[in-house]
């Protein structure tokens, strides 16, 4: 057996190796080869249940601390806060479940892909089958409009062009050749006597040999990459799962302290003390923290949405604000996938199509329609992409083309070959002579061309006149247009014999265009704002250098002239990974290169650190949206497997939308930050008071006390933080890449101190209450002091969520009433932590007494001065960190 590539041997070698030859199998061949090779069908992914799905959710590290804090709260007695903290935990579970029930459909969608059926020679007589009945040896037979079922080796090819943009991303029909290919090993847009399965026929026929079925194909060597691809952890989860373990760790420690320095005092029970620790493992955990990420995240989802950008799975919400690299398809996702007129040469000069009026007289109009074998449709336009974007500018110029394909019919033609890269049709004129209308690659049909028509009127072709077409035709493809040119010549009967020789001579030159699959006009702003928001695009592509670095100049990706940030897929192989791993940053455009080229390119900029973001419609982009951080398919031109390996599709396919989503994850991930900073400070309040008083003999604060404030505190002021309006300028802030944290930017510091304060504020009210007591009778003084210290650590959380609105913007500068869910989120908090006291019946179930007007001034005015100090502090950070 060969070691080489199918496309590398001669059609007899692949002959004797498939045991076979160009007649095909006998069905009883085919049969045995069957069981061999089995069906020619993708693996189907094992499906997973919704209850696994549910299962899952609770595998995270903060999920499982927070269950045991529930069976701590339930096993002595706190039967309410195991309630909640179960509560939180379900939601938790069941927004996980809902986002992401229709999670890992790739495999599937691409055996969805796969041709119903295949015409097939076997016992020597063509026959349709079912196309997962093919087995290599078969010889298939291949015409327009055909979804190649198998990889195919071509023993005929005639006029053959097949669409591989799914697999390769070159957005032109490739034009294939039955002949043997000697180079050494070559990209799949490059193996021209091969087709791929799932790639479309769009012009033209042919006969192949199934060389590769199922799994083995190339669309199964992705499906595989696919299957074997690790799912990657967000920056959200690692962050969750690294804080769930720290704050475990530290609630234990405390706990532990507590518990056995109040033993060694010998001045509580083992009961009493045992209670004082749970309470402080309460207090410590932010039960709150999972649910406030996920309805985040779930609210900042809804939002995207609305903006065309459709999240898969929760935390990609948040992965996007971190994004450091954008590494996105080109065809169809920067540019349009379709090709488009773009350049006109008619009366010997080059002008902008869009800006130019051909006449109806106009020769050049009259063949680019003519010589043309679009179909339209009730529907749109079918046919070669290159084909259908000459009649679709006629039509946006308000040509009359159904009129002029009515009035003159094609009467016979020579078809297009890519040997001599030529089409000819003939049409019947007015006055009964017949109009031979042309086209074909420039420096062919110039070979055939003696005339050349200028504003009306007809000259013979000079040496100079040629040279100009030529150097315009260079000049246009360096452009990376496809050009086509066009000639006509009038005849007054139809030769005998149609070839090219009787028809293709003498020919007058009419006019060339050059033609591009144009960017999105809205990419060109979005690059622009990507960059200035420290996020590095880059552009990955089938196509060839040249399409690939002259688009990437549009879009601003690179300057001009910058030919040394590209790299193809053969200068990449012949790299090692720890040379690519150290030069991967030179590069900013990948041209012509193939699926496990993309990975390698993500996994590259992974391992230095970055948090990459691949966007992608085909097939052949599914392993690298996979294997990257965050993977974005596009919901219109994206094939299902794109969108099942992505974890957001963009239902408009725009670019833009990709910076969009981007700030709204910044914005994501800026509130739970706030949240953050909000839930845990209060909790360190929280710890300090319980910690200090249980060190200094005072009555401290009862489980009833903590977990009240903390339903109250923690629930919807937090929440409320979540949904806090972008704050200026957030853009314009570099990522903050994947080593960063919640604790990033000041904000660890910020909890330490306000935590602090938060709880030595908290413990010098209830000094003051027991030093200068309203009441002489020492329980009601100690009463009034413990009430007071209960109001005033729920009342300074509730002032200090004004604090959260911006980590380090002040207040004022912020907005006090922008957010009015978070206005109605105090007050109701206020309301329901004042009803335990100032309700009868409700202070003696949670064992408080009931404040006069002095004593809630003095919470008051120090639970507000939590607000002022902190704003001091803020004013400080902010003239260093611009000094800085």
């Amino acid at each position: 057996m060969s070691t080489k590539p199918k496309y590398q041997q001669a059609l007899s070698a692949v002959y004797e190796e498939l045991g076979t030859d160009e007649h095909g199998l006998q069905q009883s061949a085919a049969t045995q080869r069957l069981e061999q090779y089995g069906p020619n069908a993708l693996n189907q992914q094992k499906a997973t249940s919704l209850l696994q799905k549910f299962i899952a959710q609770f595998k995270d590290f903060m999920i499982i601390v927070l269950l045991v804090a529930a069976l701590i709260a339930a096993f002595t007695g706190e039967a309410v806060d195991a309630v909640i903290i179960l509560l939180v935990v379900v939601l938790n579970a069941i927004f996980g479940v809902f986002q992401e029930s229709k999670a890992e459909e790739a495999i599937n969608a691409l055996k969805e892909m796969s041709a119903p059926d295949a015409t097939v020679l076997r016992d020597g007589q063509l026959q349709t089958v079912k196309s997962d009945a093919l087995v290599p040896g078969d010889v298939v037979s291949l015409e327009a409009g055909d979804i190649v079922p198998a990889d195919l080796r071509l023993i005929e090819s005639a006029s053959l062009k097949v669409e591989e943009s799914a697999l390769t991303g070159e957005s032109v029909p490739v034009e294939k050749q039955a002949e043997m290919i000697a180079d050494g090993e070559l990209p799949i847009g490059d193996r021209l006597n091969m087709a791929y399965m799932n790639s479309n026929v769009t012009y033209g026929r042919a006969t192949g040999i199934v060389v590769a079925t199922g799994m083995q194909t190339e669309v199964g060597r992705i499906a595989g990459m696919i299957e074997a691809a690790d799912e990657t952890t967000t920056p959200l989860q690692a962050n969750l799962t690294q804080l769930g373990k720290s704050l475990t760790i530290l609630i234990l420690v405390i706990a532990a302290v507590v518990f056995g320095i109040g033993m060694l005092r010998g001045q509580e029970s083992l009961i009493n003390m045992l209670l004082t620790a749970i309470s402080l493992a309460v207090a410590a955990i932010p039960e709150g923290l999972p649910a406030i990420v996920t309805i985040t995240l779930a609210l900042g989802t809804q939002r995207m949405a609305k903006r065309h950008a459709l999240v898969r799975k929760l935390p990609a919400v948040e992965t996007l604000g971190s994004t450091d690299i954008i590494a996105s398809d080109k065809t169809g996702t920067l540019t349009q996938n379709k090709m488009t007129v773009e350049k006109l040469v008619v009366n010997q000069e080059l002008v902008d199509a869009r800006a130019t009026e051909l006449p109806l007289d106009s020769h050049l109009a009259q063949v680019m329609i003519l010589s043309n074998d679009t179909k339209i449709m009730p529907d749109g336009l079918a046919g070669d992409p290159t084909e259908t974007a000459l009649i679709q500018y006629n039509l946006d110029q308000g040509y009359p083309v159904d009129q002029l394909l009515t009035d003159r019919p094609r009467v016979t033609e020579v078809p297009f070959d890519s040997e001599r890269k030529l089409m000819s049709t003939v049409h019947p004129l007015e006055d009964g002579r017949f109009l031979v209308a042309v086209k074909g690659a420039p420096d062919e049909l110039l070979k055939r061309v003696t005339q050349i028509e200028s504003n009306g009127d007809v000259q013979p072709l000079t040496k100079t006149s040629r040279d100009q077409i030529l150097t315009v035709n260079h000049e246009l493809a360096t452009q990376a247009l496809r050009v086509l040119a066009f000639a006509y010549k009038v005849i007054t009967t139809v030769p005998t014999t149609v070839n090219t020789e009787t028809l293709e001579n003498d020919l007058v030159f009419a006019g060339m265009v050059g033609m591009i699959d144009p960017e999105r006009p809205e990419v060109e702003q979005a690059v622009a704002e990507a960059k200035s928001a420290g996020i590095r695009p880059l552009m990955i592509t089938g196509d060839h250098r040249d399409t690939a670095e002259a688009i990437a100049v549009r879009l601003g990706i690179i300057n001009a002239g910058e030919d040394d940030a590209v790299i193809t897929g053969a200068e990449l192989d012949a790299m090692s990974d720890a040379e690519f791993g150290k030069k991967v940053g030179d590069y900013s455009v990948y041209a012509r290169v193939a699926p496990e080229h993309k990975v390698r390119i993500v996994n590259a900029w992974q391992k230095r650190g970055k948090v990459v973001a691949m966007t992608g419609d085909g097939v052949n982009d599914a392993p690298a949206l996979k294997a990257a951080d965050i993977g974005i398919g596009m919901g219109i031109t994206g094939t299902e497997v794109s969108k099942g390996a992505s974890d957001m599709v963009l239902a408009d396919d725009n670019f833009a939308t990709i910076v969009v989503a981007v700030e709204e994850g910044r914005k994501v991930f800026a509130n739970i930050q706030k949240a953050i900073q909000y839930l845990l400070s209060a909790n360190l309040g929280e710890v300090l008071t319980l910690f200090v008083m249980t060190m200094l003999g005072w009555q401290i604060l009862a489980p009833v006390h903590i977990l009240w404030i903390n339903l109250v505190t923690d629930t919807l002021p937090a929440i409320a933080l979540g949904v806090e309006p972008t704050e200026k300028n957030i853009m314009q802030h570099k990522p903050r890449g994947r080593n960063s944290n919640f604790f990033s930017g000041g904000v660890f510091s910020s909890i330490i101190y306000q935590g602090l304060l938060e709880g030595g504020i908290t413990l010098l009210v209830y000094w003051l209450a027991l030093t200068y007591p309203v009441h002489a009778t020492a329980s009601l003084a100690h009463a009034d002091a413990l009430t007071m210290a209960f109001a005033t650590l729920g009342l300074i959380q509730l002032f200090h969520a004004f604090n959260s609105k911006s980590i380090h913007e002040s207040l004022f500068t912020v907005g006090l009433f922008r957010n009015k869910f978070f206005n109605w989120a105090i007050l109701i908090a206020f309301v329901m932590l004042a009803m335990t006291i100032v309700v009868p019946g409700l202070n003696g179930l949670f064992h408080v007494s009931h404040l006069d007007a002095y004593q809630w001034g003095i919470v008051a005015l120090a639970s507000l001065s939590m607000v002022v100090i902190v704003e001091i502090v803020k004013f400080f950070q902010r003239r260093h960190m611009r000094r800085a």
